[in-house]
């Protein structure tokens, strides 16, 4: 009956995507394995295997496929325990047009993507490798029980990975909020610390970068200079007295907007350090375009797009390096 309404919910959508609609998780599994698919929408709760292990297997044997949950019946451990191997977790009953535009724009940012293997690597990650010190402030300001909710915004938002996977729990529809979720603030409140802690404890979802690492230096001057843009592009809101809401959105676009250099840094560290080496006699993307053929804009963009955050935000990490100037005359 579930299949049947979202067959039905989802009819006015068969001139753009081919949809199959399976009841159980082994037959999905063989269908994926025959076919070519870009999404796969699981239920929690099914016969067999939850909805966490059928995309867990999906994961391991297609990691390029978008991954998302749909469900009526989890509890907040089971939710954060997909977090792992789900690119989003949607409740129901879920309106069709909001599955609808957040799939669109996850398949939108992919086809900025020319390099089929970025594609599965990013579509592939659980989490983005978090700095060792920053990750050791915000596990012992949450051990000790005692930390606010300001304190706790303070250490997360200088930490790329820590608030892309805030915002990605924060823009889930198990939380419930209203509206997608853009700023920081609002997220911890909508989580609650409980749920910041069992995040920020989990393996699976903060991984510590290895301070040993030949691109640990990087890291940590990328991480700087994203928490100094997020500053500024604050300020400069501030100065063209743009509203709260959007002095929130412009530090937070701000703070992720290299989050695609994380990625590349954490997954091929000597392909990008030798092209970082370059970036001297080109700009960055220039390089990256031309060695790798995708850029760390169109990879970031394309990370947040599948994990849920909202469209002003991918659309800032998208075009960053290519900001749209209005022409005399334009709408």
């Amino acid at each position: 009956m579930i299949l049947d309404g979202l067959r039905r919910a989802l009819h006015g959508m068969r001139a753009e995507w081919d949809m199959q609609f399976i009841d159980s998780p082994e037959p999905a599994l063989r269908a994926l394995d025959q076919g070519t698919y870009d999404a796969v929408i699981s239920d929690m709760r099914m016969p067999q295997m939850d909805g966490t292990e059928l995309l867990e297997q999906v994961k391991h044997r297609h990691p390029e496929v978008i991954r998302v949950v749909l469900s009526g019946q989890a509890s907040a451990p089971a939710v954060l325990r997909s977090l792992a191997p789900a690119h989003q977790f949607l409740s129901k009953p879920c309106d069709p047009k909001e599955l609808v535009m957040r799939l669109s724009q996850a398949f939108a940012m992919r086809d900025l993507l020319s390099n089929e293997a970025l594609k599965t690597l990013v579509s592939g990650l659980r989490s983005i490798p978090s700095l060792p010190a920053i990750y050791n402030d915000l596990t012992a300001a949450l051990s000790s029980g005692e930390a606010s909710g300001a304190q706790i915004e303070r250490i997360i938002s200088k930490d790329v990975s820590m608030a892309a996977k805030i915002l990605q729990l924060a823009n889930s529809a198990f939380i419930g909020a209203s509206g997608r979720v853009s700023n920081l603030t609002h997220a911890i409140s909508l989580i609650g610390t409980e749920n910041v802690r069992t995040l920020a404890l989990s393996v699976h979802v903060f991984s510590q970068f290895d301070q040993n690492s030949e691109v640990a230096g990087y890291l940590s001057a990328l991480w700087n200079h994203s928490v100094e843009t997020a500053a500024l592009a604050k300020k400069i809101a501030g100065s063209e007295n743009c509203s709260k809401s959007v002095l929130e959105e412009s530090f937070t676009a701000a703070l992720l907007h290299d989050v695609g250099k994380v990625v590349l840094l954490a997954e091929m560290p000597r392909q990008y350090r030798s092209l970082l080496l370059e970036r001297n006699s080109k700009p960055i993307v220039s390089l990256e375009a031309e060695q790798l053929g995708s850029t760390h804009p169109q990879l970031g963009a394309y990370l947040m797009s599948i994990w849920g955050l909202p469209v002003p935000l991918v659309r800032a990490l998208a075009f960053h390096h290519c900001p749209r100037v209005d022409e005399p005359g334009d709408p």
